[in-house]
């Protein structure tokens, strides 16, 4: 059975996106390369870190999205756990039907 490809996204505080970024450059067994945007997160379970974010409303955050197959997703979010453990990233995965690049 052939690995599907899944999108991999995670959303984690702006403060930790030197730290996160630095990693997914390292695993280069899984990742390949990845996007970064900038997102604004709103809910009750949002931390605020800064007095900007309490006055905004919503704290800053990054959004990272890799296209990787199912299983590596699986392997990477196993590493991301350890050194990354009450970063309270947020992640989900979701299937990718297509994946190319248009020269």
């Amino acid at each position: 059975m052939i690995d599907q490809p899944v999108c991999l996204t995670l959303v984690l505080s702006r403060q930790l996106c030197d730290e996160v970024f630095d990693y997914l450059t390292e695993q280069t067994d899984l990742v390949s390369g990845f996007t970064a945007l900038h997102g604004a997160g709103h809910g009750a379970e949002v931390r605020l870190h800064t007095a900007a974010e309490r006055v905004k409303g919503n704290a800053d955050q990054a959004i990272v999205q890799i296209i990787m197959a199912r299983s590596d997703a699986g392997r990477l979010l196993d590493r991301l756990r350890v050194p990354f453990a009450g970063a309270k990233i947020v992640y989900w995965t979701t299937p990718v039907t297509e994946f190319g690049a248009i020269d």
